[in-house]
């Protein structure tokens, strides 16, 4: 397997991507729907960022912000060494090859009314100097790695299965050689007999390209499969932030539990878990988050100081982030006892 460069390609630093709401007859701002709300994390060079979260949770809209499809409304982006937050639309565009995304509906995603062969040298024609028969040869060379067969080039998207349709799509993202691409629940609209097939193709490519990835899935078996290391988001909020294996052995923020405790097990005598964690109520509104954590009107382990200060996202071990009040200096026994049943049940592990 190839050796991880230890240095970050993309580094996010307390993003947040507000959605104002306009309400009345006059259409005043009322609020904002903060869909992400200071998000940090770094994707190191050649690996898979799980990002993981129910529906609602700002897991795509973390996605699009990152690569600059919204003008953000806070905070720092920077992808390969390039600051790119705060820069303009057209001021991105030659920096567009290098970031990539591959979205969720492979069927809305292609322009029905172009060719596989439009769709794929589309960024070619935008972006390139190429001759039309180096395009057409860069285009079957993309198709190939894809597994798609070069005599569709001149058929259309509605020809294909939903499968076919999402190598289309990682083809066209794949055309400029990009060196981040984020993969928004890429197998989410897909048979379950074709996630697999898909899965593992966004692997080989990584491998032969070098590619780094950020997989948003809210399929927690696929991100175990696919992921280098896995972050868990709740309510525009990144809670837990851990290597993949540790994070599925022994999760530490409350709600990290709960979803875990959810993952089914195929075979019954593999299934030691403890009685699955049922959370009790709605996911708050976005436009109107409980005071403190985000996750106290739900969270089973709340405590009053939940209610009233939101947790820091602090480094537990090294490698481990997570934020929650059981593991600061605002409760310190906690904190230290958790901390040590985990590194306890590693070293026994």
């Amino acid at each position: 397997m190839r050796d991880l460069a230890p240095r970050p390609l993309v580094q996010v630093r307390d993003l947040k991507m507000h959605f104002p709401i306009y309400s009345g007859l006059l259409r005043r701002h009322s609020g904002n729907v903060k869909a992400v709300d200071g998000v940090s994390f770094d994707i190191i060079e050649g690996e898979t960022l799980g990002l993981v979260g129910e529906s609602g949770c700002g897991k795509s809209t973390c996605g699009r912000a990152i690569l600059r499809l919204y003008d953000i409304t806070g905070g720092s982006i920077t992808i390969d060494g390039a600051e790119i937050g705060t820069l303009s639309q057209h001021s991105l565009r030659p920096l567009r090859p290098r970031m990539q995304m591959v979205f969720q509906d492979p069927q809305a995603s292609l322009n029905p009314r172009m060719t596989v062969q439009s769709i794929i040298q589309e960024p070619l024609d935008e972006h390139t100097t190429m001759s039309t028969a180096e395009k057409r040869e860069k285009v079957f060379e993309l198709m190939d790695a894809v597994g798609l067969n070069r005599r569709f080039a001149s058929r259309y998207p509605h020809a294909f299965s939903g499968g076919q349709r999402q190598r289309i799509g990682i083809a066209r993202a794949l055309a400029l050689n990009p060196r981040f691409i984020v993969c928004d629940e890429p197998i989410a609209a897909l048979d379950v007999s074709i996630q697999a097939q898909v899965v593992n193709l966004l692997e080989d490519l990584q491998e032969q390209f070098g590619l780094t990835y950020l997989f948003i899935s809210h399929d927690l078996s696929m991100v175990r499969h696919i992921a280098t290391r896995v972050a868990v988001m709740y309510l525009g909020k990144v809670v837990e932030l851990a290597p993949r294996e540790p994070i599925y052995a022994e999760p530490l923020h409350p709600y990290t539990q709960a979803l875990l405790s959810a993952v089914p097990e195929p075979d019954p005598s593999l299934d030691a878990r403890d009685e699955r964690i049922i959370l009790q109520g709605d996911v708050p509104s976005p436009a109107n988050p409980p005071k403190g954590c985000n996750f106290c009107t739900r969270c089973p382990k709340v405590m009053e100081i939940c209610k009233q200060t939101e947790p820091d996202f602090i480094e537990l071990m090294p490698g481990r982030f997570v934020a929650c009040h059981l593991y600061t200096k605002t409760n310190e026994t906690a904190g230290a006892t958790a901390a040590h049943e985990v590194k306890e049940h590693q070293q026994g592990e």
